[in-house]
């Protein structure tokens, strides 16, 4: 690697970040999943079934079945405690100064009820906290779409009890899953009464094509941040509403061509968004199953659209306005971005854009 290649990477690297498109089983790393698989040999898991590697692709189906090995793998409170802190590890050691973390209650045969799920992921997050990293943790709960309704109204349910006895960590709900399964609709109730009750949502939209109905429903709520939003572009009512709203996107691109919805990274839909100057954040979505960090993803980004450094900066500055905690919170971090600013730019100095 030449000298101006590892000054452009610890840019990256050093550059402070927000996370706000995590999935907790996701994002675990090759080196979890190593030491996970080897406590359950009797289940035969390669690598492959949980990563896809560079230059890889799968079926957004394949990847579905992914995530179904890998819950196979965290069964366990045991498992979930280990998986928490080494994912919160990882993104603090990429530079990620606030992450929210976001999963589906589970419940298991082991005895792993799903209140015990979250209170082991925010166990997590306090031991962490505890160790002194250099990172802010919250957390979403998720609705799994394949679930239904009723499952999603108890979710929800579990995450209001959550948001007035986690101290400021459970901040709101995920709708995430198969897009293919279900429809918006069957979430419509559950998802109101939990926007009465001052929980924030994130949701999945727009993740493959032909949805513009379920869509323009959810548009409705309106939701406070939209997971992907791939196909929004096809229709100009639905981007009129996401403008007006001022609603921010989590965008991953590595997930996107890796999961084969956007056929090349110049095609991605971040780009559509950015020339507009709307409210948008780079994310990972999986960094495990993806194989990718945070910094490769604004790395891309740069890349692939031409962004010099201080673009880069302002993309992840900005994204400190569309976190779900409160605004003393923000103003920390922003605080955080200025001080660190002249040490992170040092390493491009002399480096042309």
């Amino acid at each position: 690697m030449t000298e101006i290649a590892e000054r452009q990477l610890l840019y990256y690297t050093d550059l402070p970040k927000v996370e706000l498109h995590a999935h907790l089983n996701g994002s675990i790393s090759s080196n979890t999943m190593k030491r996970l698989v080897a406590k359950k040999p009797h289940l035969q898991i390669q690598n492959g079934m949980t990563m896809i590697d560079k230059g890889q692709k799968r079926t957004l189906e394949e990847c579905f079945e992914m995530f179904r090995i890998i819950h196979q793998i965290t069964d366990t409170a045991e498992d979930i405690l280990l998986v928490t802190k080494d994912v919160i590890r990882e993104f603090a050691a990429d530079g990620v100064k606030y992450l929210e973390l976001r999963s589906t209650p589970r419940a298991s045969p082991t005895g792993m009820t799903k209140r015990m799920y979250v209170e082991t992921v925010l166990e997590g997050i306090r031991q962490c906290k505890e160790e002194e990293l250099d990172i802010d943790v919250r957390f979403l709960l998720a609705i799994d779409r394949r679930a239904g309704s009723e499952i999603a109204k108890e979710t929800v349910k579990l995450a209001e009890d959550f948001l007035h006895s986690s101290d400021g960590l459970v901040l709101g709900l995920d709708l995430s899953g198969d897009p293919t399964v279900g429809h918006g609709k069957d979430f419509m109730e559950p998802l109101s009464e939990a926007k009465r009750s001052g929980l924030k949502l994130a949701l999945h939209l727009s993740e493959i094509a032909g949805q513009e109905e379920e869509t323009a429903l959810l548009l409705n709520l309106p939701p406070d941040r939209i997971g992907h939003g791939t196909f929004l572009c096809n229709s100009s009512d639905l981007v009129e509403t996401v403008k007006s709203n001022q609603i921010p996107l989590e965008l991953c691109l590595t997930s996107n061509i890796k999961g084969q919805t956007v056929p090349s990274f110049d095609q991605h839909h971040f780009g559509f968004w950015y020339n507009l100057g709307h409210p948008s954040v780079l994310c990972t979505d999986d960094k495990g199953v993806f194989a990718t960090d945070l910094s490769l993803e604004y790395q891309l980004v740069a890349s692939t659209f031409n962004l010099t450094s201080e673009q880069v900066w302002e993309l992840s500055r900005q994204a400190i306005d569309y976190i779900f905690a409160p605004e003393s919170v923000k103003s920390h971090l922003k605080e955080k971005w200025t001080k660190l600013k002249p040490d992170v730019f040092r390493h491009i100095e002399g480096i042309p854009n």
